[in-house]
């Protein structure tokens, strides 16, 4: 009874002082997290404080910020009412900007649209103004008024945008008033600004209102140039504008044509000759037809009568063999430049089936090859990422590497606390592996030297007697192999195997990249030494009947003494012996007495 209530009370004592030694760990353990990185924040974290709504009045009355505010708008949802602001008040608040950005701002990239919507007027509405009789006295105020109303634009543009165009100098970014003003009155472009708003609408008093005199309005063409190169720098899919812009070119060197046509059929006058175009249908449709025709180049035109009928159509067909040439050589640019991807995906899998088929390589091989290249093609839209990044400087590296993989890499345990700039300069060495379904990813006894992060996709821990038992599965965001980056003596061994369930994108870490990195952090290195020993502890700590890692007793529990020994020792008190196990016993009695 005495040794079984000694034992007792010093399991008491053990697990209470093991508790105790477990908090202070994990309270040095927080300390030196902290220390390390003192942008760790604590556990615990206010909560955010959640908007309040506005209040509001009771029928019939108003509250004192109300009255002197004047009238205010509310926005009913559900069974609340929120104060909003309304489009007037926003409106009479917005300021200007003193300074803009031309290469990312997109109220810019707006209003070069309209400006270049003005230039598109000027460009396709005033050769059939000048040539088909669509402008009639009785319709003229609508046409001035439209004009008048792109001239405005050009004004405004000159004015207030191009005065305010931030710009480079010396490796600097201008953003000073007088500054910005006075590169805009030095360059070219202003230049041609001020000859595009010549007012040559005065000598429509002396000989009527002719188009041909806002034809300075059609140099604006540099505002149509930097629109093309804004807007293909924030589209997606920019070729697909590409090719709708040259079509335009096509069509409008077609409209162009037509409009000419209609004058020479004019001059030499409708109907007169078998050539020329009779009066007949709508004039612009027929003369647009004729002009794709000659362009073309299909035939089955009349022939011409007269000289003047004769060199026209002759200059046409130049025309018209040196725009189409061009035309069709502009848009096969445009589409090999589409497809480059696609062409240089499709020359390395022909490549590897040729390869492969000449050593005679398997059939499974081979579909398992081809599967890879799909599917990295198709998730991806590349075969190798680093071909794509290695033209971008260092630095701008590092902000892709951050913005793609920071958030999974500094959740992992055995890099928290290290440097920043030590985890910036590992993104950096980060690769991006496919593997396909039931793709081995590591084997059970080899020698570890990488460290696996899954961006997407799945992988699947395997153990047990057989080896094919599922442990457990490991989802996106999810590290495995990390101690072997650490490990002494050339890396541990793998304790089970890992095969990829389904198709599985990997970021992989090698353990030369992180000791070439290391060398430049020692502090770091010594943390992850630290942490990399005590995570291998923890994972060859020997389990309890439950499954558990069983913790080391601080004071071990006295074992219990042998039965039979314990009779023997009774014998001798009760002889009243002097011998070895009467002192035995003696020294027995001692102990229990101190430990109790």
């Amino acid at each position: 009874r005495i040794g079984s209530a000694t034992s007792v009370s010093s399991a008491v004592i053990t697990n209470r002082l093991q508790e105790l030694v477990k908090l202070f760990k994990e309270r040095t353990e927080k300390v030196k997290e902290k220390l390390t990185d003192p942008e760790v924040t604590s556990d615990e974290e206010s909560p955010a404080a959640l908007p309040v709504p506005a209040p509001v009045p009771p029928p019939g009355e108003e509250l004192e910020g109300d009255k002197a505010a004047g009238e205010e708008h509310y926005c009913e949802m559900l069974c609340c009412k929120f104060k909003y602001q309304s489009w007037l008040d926003y409106l009479k608040n917005y300021q200007f900007p003193s300074s803009i950005d031309p290469l990312t701002n997109l109220m810019y990239v707006l209003w070069l649209f309209f400006v270049v919507m003005a230039w598109n007027w000027n460009c396709w509405l005033i050769p059939v103004r000048w040539a088909f009789p669509y402008q009639t006295p009785a319709n003229i105020h609508y046409w001035l008024l439209i004009d008048y109303l792109c001239d405005l634009v050009y004004l405004l543009d000159i004015l207030i945008f191009q005065t305010r165009l931030q710009f480079v100098r010396g490796g600097d970014i201008i953003s000073d008033k007088k500054a910005m003003k006075e590169n805009y009155l030095r360059s070219q472009r202003f230049k041609m600004d001020v000859v595009c708003l010549l007012p040559l609408d005065f000598f429509y008093f002396k000989v009527g209102v002719n188009p041909l005199l806002r034809i300075p309005r059609c140099l604006k063409y540099m505002a149509f140039f930097e629109f093309n190169n804004r807007l293909e720098a924030i589209l997606n899919k920019a070729y697909i504008y590409r090719v709708i812009r040259t079509t335009a070119y096509l069509l409008y060197s077609l409209h162009v044509n037509s409009c000419l046509y209609y004058w020479a059929s004019a001059y030499e006058g409708l109907g007169s000759t078998t050539w020329v175009y009779d009066g007949e249908g709508n004039s612009y449709i027929r003369c647009y037809y004729w002009a794709v025709k000659t362009l073309i180049t299909i035939g089955g035109l009349p022939d011409p009568k007269t000289l003047f009928e004769i060199v026209f159509q002759l200059l046409n067909y130049f025309t018209g063999v040196f725009a189409f040439s061009v035309m069709i050589g502009q848009m096969r640019d445009v589409v090999g430049a589409a497809t480059a991807g696609q062409t240089y995906y499709r020359s390395c899998m022909d490549s590897t089936i040729k390869y492969m088929n000449s050593y005679k390589i398997p059939k499974t091989v081979q579909n398992r090859v081809k599967t890879w290249y799909e599917y990295t093609w198709h998730s991806q839209g590349m075969l190798d990422e680093s071909e794509l990044l290695v033209q971008l400087p260092d630095k701008m590296r590092l902000d892709i590497a951050i913005d793609v993989n920071y958030n999974i890499v500094s959740k992992v345990a055995l890099f928290q606390g290290c440097d920043r700039q030590m985890i910036f300069d590992m993104l950096k060495r980060l690769r991006s592996v496919v593997y396909l379904p039931n793709d081995y990813v590591c084997k059970k006894g080899e020698i570890g030297r990488e460290m696996y992060i899954i961006q997407a996709g799945q992988v699947q821990v395997l153990g047990g007697p057989d080896g094919k038992t599922v442990l457990v599965t490991l989802k996106a965001g999810s590290v495995f192999g990390e101690i072997s980056l650490l490990a002494a003596g050339g890396g541990n061994r793998r304790t089970a195997n890992v095969v990829a369930h389904g198709f599985a994108n990997l970021f992989i870490l090698d353990k030369k990249d992180l000791n070439e990195i290391l060398v430049h952090y020692p502090e770091s290195q010594k943390l992850l030494r630290k942490k990399a020993k005590k995570m291998l502890k923890t994972n060859n700590k020997p389990k309890n009947e439950k499954g558990d890692p069983r913790d080391p007793l601080v004071i071990p529990l006295k074992a219990d003494t042998p039965k039979l020994f314990q009779a023997a020792l009774a014998a001798t008190g009760r002889l009243g012996g002097r011998g070895p196990l009467a002192q035995l016993r003696w020294r027995l009695k001692e102990l229990k007495s101190m430990q109790a």
